[in-house]
């Protein structure tokens, strides 16, 4: 029984026969109320938090690099549009042109967002409700942008991002073995057994150590970001400052895209990347010249990418400030190490290359900006995801068909190895 409700019994229960034993008591009770309200309060009693409790699941699809798109609808809007689920996006956005199709005017703001090729100035919808399959997400601020790059690169319609804004309100589960999603209540939570479980420092991304080796050993903060279709990456000054490269290995030019547009990357390896008590050989790395110190070095050394994290069942529980990883059936997946120096780019329903980078094995091989690719091997299909899967076997020998200046030609590409 609490202390003071045993005080009050024993005061109101006992029978008082003479003034000087009333006049005790009510010394004793003074004494004692006075000593309590000099002691710090401490709960008597603490109820058991609240277990997540599920409120919807919907699958989700996989793209190249392991970019995971779901379909929602925006406000009152019928159409079905598709998102990037990003831990890499520090709200949610819907693409311009989506805008446009919906008729959902836009608020001039002096926001700024950045990534990996600038930075711009972005209009708002306020005040919106994000439709998912079995869950209304109300009271969202999407910031507008030009996802037109990344709609060419995938070679379906991206219509927007979903990032924090959705992120930071539940506990989000996402299974990489069956493409589903599932998302639940904050509360208790018991994570799966044969896992780990990450402390990540939150701003609106998960910023997480990990420990890299190369050149030499060390460990270093990197963004948590499943938006990004790559393994790791690494600005260019945190990769001069901490001296972790190989001198003798010599990075490739190769062609990237992100917000902003496209920009040109210098590709390698690293030996070691380590991520809680789990180590990746060999992991492709992107070199970035981060012009706009859009990873916030020296504080922030690059970002992992979801080509990486698709190999482990991810819990993120914003609300906690925690991230769950478990190994799945991609866990053991080899890395692409293919390199061809080609860049092609899904557009008005044709498969066009729009970059080819001086020496590379596609420059050996003739192709040219502005060809159009019309088969890789034999596969005939005009989907960009699959002729990019062709290209990604490294020593490899394709033969392609491409068509210049309206006449159809074959050409020899045999790729290359960045290791």
């Amino acid at each position: 029984m609490p202390i003071m409700q045993y005080i009050y019994r024993g005061i109101n229960e006992r029978r008082i026969k003479t003034n000087t034993e009333t006049t005790y008591m009510r010394k004793l009770y003074c004494l004692l109320i006075l000593f309590l309200a000099a002691q710090p309060l401490t709960a008597q009693e603490s109820l058991p938090e609240p277990g997540i409790r599920l409120l919807t699941s919907f699958p989700f699809k996989m793209f190249s690099g392991g970019v995971m798109v779901i379909q929602a609808r925006v406000a009152d809007r019928p159409d079905t549009l598709n998102f990037i689920l990003d831990t890499g996006s520090g709200g949610i956005s819907l693409d311009s042109a989506t805008c446009s199709q919906l008729n959902m005017p836009t608020t001039p703001t002096d926001t700024i967002i950045s990534g990996i090729a600038g930075v711009r100035k972005v209009p708002f919808i306020f005040n919106q409700t994000l439709h998912l399959p079995g869950l209304d997400v109300e009271n969202l601020n999407f910031h507008i942008n030009d996802y037109e790059i990344l709609s060419s690169v995938y070679g379906e319609k991206i219509d927007g991002i979903i990032g924090y804004s959705f992120l930071n309100r539940y506990v989000v589960k996402i299974n990489f073995d069956s493409t589903e999603i599932e998302v639940y209540t904050p509360g208790s939570i018991k994570y799966p057994n044969g896992g780990t479980l990450l402390h990540p420092a939150f701003t609106s991304i998960p910023i997480q150590w990990a420990r890299i080796k190369d050149a030499r050993r060390l460990g270093f903060n990197f963004y948590f970001d499943t938006g990004a279709g790559i393994c790791f990456l690494i600005s260019e000054q945190f990769a001069q400052d901490s001296s972790i490269l190989l001198s003798r290995r010599r990075p490739v030019i190769t062609q990237a895209e992100g917000m902003g547009g496209k920009l040109q990357m210098r590709l390698t390896v690293i030996k070691h990347v380590k991520i809680g008590p789990y180590t990746f050989y060999r992991v492709p790395t992107y070199l970035y010249t981060d012009s706009f110190n859009i990873t916030s070095y020296p504080f922030v050394g690059g970002l992992i990418g979801n080509d990486l994290l698709r190999r482990f069942n991810i819990t993120l529980n914003y609300p906690r400030r925690e991230i769950h990883l478990l190994p799945n059936s991609r866990f053991n997946e080899p890395f692409d190490y293919a390199y061809t120096g080609l860049g092609i780019y899904y557009e008005e329903g044709r498969i066009v290359v729009e970059d080819v980078i001086a020496g590379s094995p596609a420059d050996k091989a003739g192709i040219k900006v502005g060809d159009i690719i019309v088969s890789v091997g034999n596969n005939l299909s005009n989907n960009i995801m699959s002729y990019k899967n062709a290209l990604q076997v490294a020593n490899e020998k394709l033969r392609l068909v491409v068509m210049r200046n309206n006449e159809l030609m074959v050409v020899t590409l045999k790729t290359a190895s960045i290791l």
